[in-house]
Order: structure tokens, then C-alpha cells, then sequence
């Protein structure tokens, strides 16, 4: 009988160096393929001889044979598929070298089988670091990237698990589950890390998400509630004043009455709650970050990632496809980060520049459709040509996001960078700057220059020294911010999620019948094994032919899949948090279009695309970075929106210092008279007022007008600026000032008084960590007395011979 001492220390031995010892658990068949490769089968040549095509084809597939990865060949019409599985030792030499590792935090689990996951992250990596042999040079230069190029191969994907899917879809991917709990813990056990984070994280936003609606509601309904009431509103409908032409030639003089409606619009989103609004968002943005830091923390802690290393991961699995691998060190050149940063810069300008276009659009467009057919039209040009500026900003942003990415994709390339996770790192960096200032060069203009750079009468500022710029309303600019905003926002949410699902959904379909032909020639299988989804019995060849030409004809997926996930939410987190003053509704029009997203991308995922590879992580990585300055970004937007855009700072001067409540201290009507003060008169009589205006333009109910009216603060006599302009310029700036270094201040508190890791994570890792040195102890007692006592079996009289257990004889 076996000693049960040297039983117990064999076993301890086999578990710390399963490489080592023979008795070492067998892990149980995977009975499904971990990757699948599609190729063209060329017919021969003449002569008999084989394509270059064919002959690099099977010399790939000979590498991979090489290194023990099972390769099985089924033809099927004009393709040949290459179902492929890699060996058990793959898996134990990961296992063994992520136990020695230095960042080594996991609690060593029994584990029969390999999850398919991490079968399929491992020979992912072997596949795409498998190279032919180019006799001529005498190098390995051609990888899996180049075979696809010169359609050696046409494609590759991973495999869907139809049990793991099914289970997915009936609990997860649905829209009869969009306000049921994801379950994150599936999610990371079917794709992996990554994109259970981008889950999490989407989850953590739209819940967060909830307040910030909240808040732009009320702001919303405070305005909404004194919608008549308000003494401004009443002073524009009840006006008198006679306004300038807003464009030349065809615009007559009109009243300020006329404008009622756009005044009550602008008092929605432009009151007093709005400055309280813009501040709590800062600071939610700040909180935002700081509680999604712990709530990753939790996470990542239990799935025993929360110390993993990619720089570790990727030398483990480097020795794991080749033994022999050298380093890849890190590498940095001066000059190649000069000629990027340099034509970043350009592509920068060529942005802006196209911006400008938008806005000489705008001026155009202005006066041609004042001169139009249409009586609706002629009396809103300015607003239609807004409008019209809006709608072709989205259309410049989906142009601009397929440059963009062409751009970012070259700027890698030239600075060949160590791997494909700092690859993508620069691309998110790049690629984010890029589409940042597509989306808002256009609105930083509307914001902070319209209206404010256009000149007066007699002196306007003219493109081409004949359209005259875009005025304001003398009710504030923030509207027509508001319409760009909404505009954007609305297009490119609603036509984005219909894209994303109704694409892949027709590709699918049409698809479909194509699929079943091909199908129909597998032939019929009638095993009954064959029907076992647990994954205990291999399917025949047919069945597996039929599940490989399922996934085939699946939506492709690729290494940006994820990332457009990530850059459309990003992209939306900048919508509302940066000019969130002019928009206090973007966060309830994010929330309501994130409950839908969450589902979208999951039906997508699981139904209408070939699965992710899966890649292990513990953060959403550079995202982060980005969110943050995002941050910052918004304490200064929404700073200068309110010190610049909108009419607040005016509004308390006038009621602290000009209105009459200041003269007669009285409190009582203190904005009576706002809307006047804000304006300064034109003499139409005059010859350089004159010659921008014609005869027609200056008729009103058959009576020439002499005097018009436009906002400004300037003397009626020279055109000069006014005491009032520079004291409210001066406000302005002070209050910029102390708004963005209290906001500063307060994002600094929060970020201190929240931890990034909760009480329970700490306590537990240190729970984790002592456990295993506990463990790694008692192991080398045991492996001690092992070796040097020889203990007499209890049950026999013989003397097991202890030694090393590679000697160990039962």
C-alpha cells in the first residue's frame, strides 16, 4: 500500500510544477475547435503545379503544426476550412509561468478544463505570431496580417460556444432584459476582461447618469415655470424697438417683438438655475470617475486580476508560443515622435479649417435663404441656416470619423510601436484628439466667437468683403449653441444606434439563404452524440462544418470592434458634461439612448457577430486618462460659457449696479429695462451706416426708418465701446477665474474624499496574499520533510523510499 505521507507531498509537488510531474491531472478533451481559419482553394495550375497561393497556404498551416497546434482540413465548395486546437501543454506551461510570475494574484483553483476564453486569448496570440520562412532573405517576415493581404487567407474567427451563447442571449441579450442586472461575472467568463469592463463601466455611467438627469430636469422646468412671467420675455413681446437688417440686400428692418417665441426658448435652457447646473456636473464628473475607480477595483479584485501585469502577460505568452523569443524592448525615437507630433498638428488645422467652412456656410446660407420663395423661410434665415449648419456638421463628423481613423492608423505605423496593446494605446490617443476637434471646433465657435467678432453698422465684418458674419439674438447666443447641440447629439445618437444594429442585421439576412444552400451540402449527420451540447463528445465533421459556416457568416469583428464602443460613449460623456450649460437635457437624452445601448451592443455581440477574442485586463486602460481630461475640459467649457456665452453675468450687473433697483434702491422690477440697456442705436443718415443697407431694407408699414437698434455696448455718437462693455468684460474674466479654481479645488476634495479602493477590497487582498504565503509555506515544509525523513507506512511494514518525487516509485 501507498505511503500516505509521500502520497500527500507527490501531490503538493505536482500542483506547484505540473510541467515537471508526471502526475500532474490530465486535463479532459476540448471537444470544439479554439480558432478557425477560411482559405481559398485555387484550382491547379498547368502543369499540375501548385499556386503560389496554395503553397503559402499550407506552408502557414505546417508552422503551426510545428508547434503541436491540431489542424483539421474540411473543403467545402470553393474554400478550405482549418479548424484549429492547441495541446494541453499550452495551457500548462501558461498556468505554471502566471504562478511564477512577478505579479502573480491569483488563488490557485482546481481547474479540469481550461476555459475556452483563455484557449482561444492563447492561440489568438500563436496565431498572429506565427511567421513563414522567406528562403530568399533568410528572415521570418510574413505573419497572418500579410497572408490576408495577398488573400492567402480570407478570414479567421474564434468560435461561438452555443450553450455558454444560448445561456447569454436568454439572460442578458434581449430587450426584454433592459432593466434587469447584467450579469458581468458570464460575461467576463465568455469574452473576456476587456469587454466585461466596457460593460461595467457603461453600466456604472448610465446609473450614474440618473442624478445628472435629474438636475437637468429641474433647470429645464425652472425655466418652464416662469416661461410667461419672466420679465425679460415680457420686455421682447412687448417691445417696440426697431432692430437692424440681419443681412444685406433683402432683410428688411424688424421688430424685436417679432422674436417672442425665440426669447422664451432661450430663457428654458438660459436662467439663473443654469450656473448651479453647470458647477454640480463639474463636480459629478469628478465623483463619477472616482466611484467608477472603486467599483472596478471590486470587480477586478474578484476576478483575480487586480495585480495582473501586460507587460508580464505578454512575456508569458511570448515563451509560451516560442520558447526562444527574445524581448521586444522599449525603443524611442526623438525624430519619429517630432514628425507625428507635426503631422498631428496638420491634421489638427485641417479640422479646424473645415470648421470654418461650416460656419462661411452659415453666413451664406443666411442671406440666400432670406432672399428665397418661401415666407417661412425668409423670416427665419438665420435660424434655418443654423439648422442647416447643424445637419451638415453630423454629415462632416461621419465623413471625417473614417479619415480620421485612416490618419491615426498610418500615424502608428510610423511609430512602429513595441506592441499591439501601445499600438492601441497611441491610436485611442490619436484617433480621440482627431474626433474631438471634428465634433467641437465647430461649436467652440458658436459659443465664444458668433455674434461677438461680426462688427456694427457701418463697420461689419465680411467674408470675402461681401457676406456680413452671423449676429446673435439679443436675447443671448446660447440658443443657437442649444440647436447645434441638440442637433448633433440627437443625429448622431438615433442614426448611429440604427446603423450599428440594422447593418449587421441585414448582412445576417441576406446572408441567411446563402448560408442554408451551403449548409445543405454538408450532408446530415445522425448521431445522436452529435447533439450533446455539454461538450463531452466531439462532434462528426459535418456538425462541426455546419457550426464553422454559422460563425463564417456572422457580422466580422476586428481589434477596433470594442474600441467604437468605447470612442461613441466617450465621445457622448464629452456632449454632456463640456457645454452641458447650453444643453442641461444632454443627460437625460444620454441616459434614455444608454439603456437601449447596453442591449444593442449586447443582441450585437452575442447574435449578429462573430464572438470577440478574448483579452484580459484589469482597467478600461487609456479611457481613463481621456475621462479625465474630459474633466478638466468641462470646468473650463462650461466656465467660459457662462462668463462669455450666456447673458448672466450682463444680467447681474444690471441688477446690482444699472437696473433701477440700483438708482432708486428700491428692490422691486429690478431687470426693467434690460433688454434696452443691452442694445446701442445706429443713425441710418449717416454715410457709412447707409452704405451697408439699401432704400427697401429701411421701410416699415410704408415709413423710412432713421434709427435701428443691434446688440451691443457702444456711445450712439462715434461707435466707441462703452464704460458698461469693459466693466461687464472685466466680470466676466474674474468670474471665469474664480469659477474654474473653485471648481478646481472642490474636484481635488472629492477626489481625495473618495478612495479608489473600497475598505472590502484592501481587506480582502490582504486576506488573498496571506492565505497563499501561508499555503507557499506549508508547501515547502511539506516538500522538506519529504525529502529527508522516510516514513514507515502505517498499513505495511515496507519503507517507502522518499526522495524527489520524480523518483518516487509506487
Amino acid at each position: 500500500m501507498f505511503c500516505r505521507k509521500a502520497k500527500e507531498d507527490i501531490e503538493l509537488f505536482d500542483r506547484d510544477f505540473p510541467q515537471r510531474s508526471p502526475l500532474l491531472p490530465v486535463l479532459a478533451p476540448q471537444k470544439s475547435y479554439d480558432y478557425v481559419l477560411v482559405g481559398h482553394k485555387d484550382e491547379e495550375a498547368e502543369g499540375g503545379q501548385e499556386t503560389q497561393r496554395t503553397m503559402k497556404q499550407k506552408a502557414f498551416i505546417e508552422m503551426l503544426r510545428k508547434k503541436n497546434i491540431k489542424v483539421l482540413e474540411i473543403p467545402h465548395d470553393d474554400k478550405l476550412f482549418y479548424g484549429l486546437r492547441a495541446p494541453n501543454e499550452v495551457f500548462e506551461d501558461y498556468k505554471y509561468l502566471l504562478k511564477v510570475s512577478d505579479a502573480c494574484n491569483w488563488i490557485e483553483e482546481p481547474m479540469a478544463v481550461v476555459p475556452q476564453s483563455t484557449r482561444i486569448r492563447i492561440v489568438h496570440h500563436i496565431l498572429h505570431h506565427t511567421y513563414l520562412d522567406n528562403g530568399a532573405a533568410g528572415r521570418q517576415t510574413e505573419d497572418l496580417h500579410e497572408l490576408l493581404k495577398q488573400h492567402v487567407f480570407e478570414t479567421f474567427f474564434c468560435l461561438h460556444e452555443k450553450r455558454a451563447q444560448k445561456e447569454l442571449r436568454t439572460n442578458w441579450a434581449r430587450w426584454s432584459s433592459l432593466f434587469i442586472r447584467q450579469p458581468f461575472n458570464e460575461v467576463k467568463a465568455y469574452f473576456g476582461e476587456k469587454v466585461a469592463l466596457y460593460y461595467l463601466w457603461l453600466d456604472w455611467y448610465t446609473k450614474l447618469l440618473v442624478p445628472a438627469a435629474v438636475l437637468g430636469m429641474l433647470v429645464f422646468l425652472y425655466g418652464l415655470a416662469f416661461f410667461n412671467s419672466n420679465p425679460l420675455i415680457k420686455e421682447v413681446c412687448e417691445s417696440d424697438i426697431i432692430m437692424c437688417p440681419r443681412c444685406d440686400k433683402r432683410c428688411p428692418v424688424w421688430n424685436l417683438s417679432d422674436t417672442c417665441a425665440y426669447a422664451k426658448v432661450s430663457h428654458l435652457f438660459d436662467n439663473e438655475a443654469t450656473v448651479a447646473f453647470a458647477m454640480s456636473m463639474a463636480i459629478w464628473a469628478t465623483l463619477f470617475l472616482e466611484l467608477w475607480k472603486r467599483q472596478r477595483a471590486k470587480h477586478v479584485s474578484k476576478w483575480k486580476v487586480y495585480d495582473w501585469c501586460e507587460e508580464e502577460e505578454e512575456l508569458i505568452m511570448d515563451i509560451v508560443n516560442d520558447q526562444d523569443c527574445k524581448p521586444k524592448h522599449f525603443r524611442h525615437s526623438y525624430l519619429r515622435s517630432m514628425l507625428v507630433l507635426i503631422l498631428v498638428t496638420l491634421m489638427l488645422v485641417v479640422i479646424i479649417g473645415i470648421a470654418h467652412a461650416i460656419v462661411v456656410f452659415r453666413v451664406v446660407a443666411a442671406p440666400l435663404l432670406s432672399e428665397g420663395s418661401w415666407e417661412f423661410i425668409r423670416d427665419h434665415a438665420n435660424t434655418v441656416a443654423v439648422l442647416l449648419g447643424a445637419v451638415l456638421h453630423y454629415l462632416t463628423i461621419q465623413i471625417m470619423t473614417r479619415v480620421n481613423r485612416w490618419v491615426a492608423l498610418k500615424l502608428c505605423d510610423l511609430e512602429k510601436t513595441r506592441s499591439s496593446t501601445a499600438t492601441e494605446r497611441s491610436f485611442t490617443v490619436k484617433m480621440f484628439t482627431f474626433q474631438f476637434f471634428t465634433l467641437f471646433s465647430s461649436l467652440f465657435y458658436v459659443a465664444f466667437f458668433m455674434g461677438r467678432i461680426n462688427g456694427y453698422p457701418g463697420s461689419y465684418v465680411r467674408v470675402a468683403g461681401r457676406w456680413r458674419l452671423e449676429e446673435c439674438h439679443p436675447s443671448g447666443c446660447l440658443t443657437d449653441l442649444f440647436i447645434q447641440m441638440a442637433v448633433v447629439m440627437v443625429l448622431k445618437q438615433t442614426l448611429n444606434n440604427v446603423f450599428e444594429f440594422i447593418v449587421p442585421w441585414c448582412k445576417q439576412f441576406f446572408l441567411r439563404r446563402k448560408a442554408k444552400r451551403m449548409e445543405r451540402k454538408c450532408g446530415h449527420c445522425y448521431r445522436k452524440t452529435c447533439r450533446d451540447e455539454s461538450g463531452c463528445v466531439e462532434p462528426c465533421d459535418v456538425c462541426k462544418l455546419r457550426n464553422w459556416l454559422l460563425n463564417y457568416h456572422l457580422a466580422d469583428t476586428n481589434a477596433f470592434s470594442l474600441f467604437n464602443e468605447f470612442l461613441e460613449m466617450v465621445v457622448q460623456f464629452s456632449f454632456t458634461t463640456i457645454f452641458v450649460a447650453a444643453f442641461p437635457l444632454a443627460p437625460l437624452l444620454a441616459l434614455l439612448n444608454n439603456i437601449f445601448e447596453i442591449r444593442l451592443d449586447a443582441i450585437k455581440m452575442i447574435s449578429l457577430e462573430r464572438r470577440l477574442v478574448p483579452k484580459k485586463t484589469n482597467d478600461i486602460g487609456i479611457w481613463t486618462n481621456v475621462l479625465e481630461a474630459i474633466g478638466v475640459l468641462a470646468v473650463i467649457a462650461n466656465g467660459l460659457v457662462i462668463g462669455i456665452s450666456s447673458d448672466f453675468i450682463p444680467r447681474l450687473l444690471y441688477r446690482y449696479y444699472y437696473g433701477p433697483c440700483a438708482v432708486s434702491g428700491v428692490y422691486t422690477n429690478c431687470m426693467k429695462g434690460y433688454i434696452r440697456n443691452t442694445l446701442s442705436t445706429a443713425n441710418l443718415n449717416e454715410t457709412l451706416v447707409r452704405k451697408d443697407f439699401i432704400t427697401a431694407q429701411l421701410m416699415t408699414d410704408g415709413l423710412n426708418v432713421t434709427q435701428c437698434s443691434y446688440r451691443d455696448y457702444r456711445h450712439h455718437e462715434d461707435y466707441t465701446l462703452t464704460s458698461q462693455f469693459w466693466l461687464i468684460l472685466a466680470v466676466r474674466f474674474a468670474f471665469i477665474i474664480l469659477f474654474e479654481h473653485v471648481l478646481v479645488v472642490c474636484k481635488f476634495i472629492a477626489a481625495w474624499f473618495v478612495p479608489n479602493n473600497p475598505l472590502q477590497v484592501k481587506n480582502q487582498r490582504l486576506e488573498d496574499k496571506q492565505k497563499r504565503l501561508k499555503e507557499e509555506l506549508r508547501q515547502r515544509r511539506s516538500r522538506t520533510t519529504a525529502g529527508v525523513n522516510i516514513p514507515r507506512s502505517q498499513t505495511s511494514s515496507q519503507w517507502c523510499p522518499v526522495a524527489e518525487p520524480e523518483e518516487l516509485i509506487w
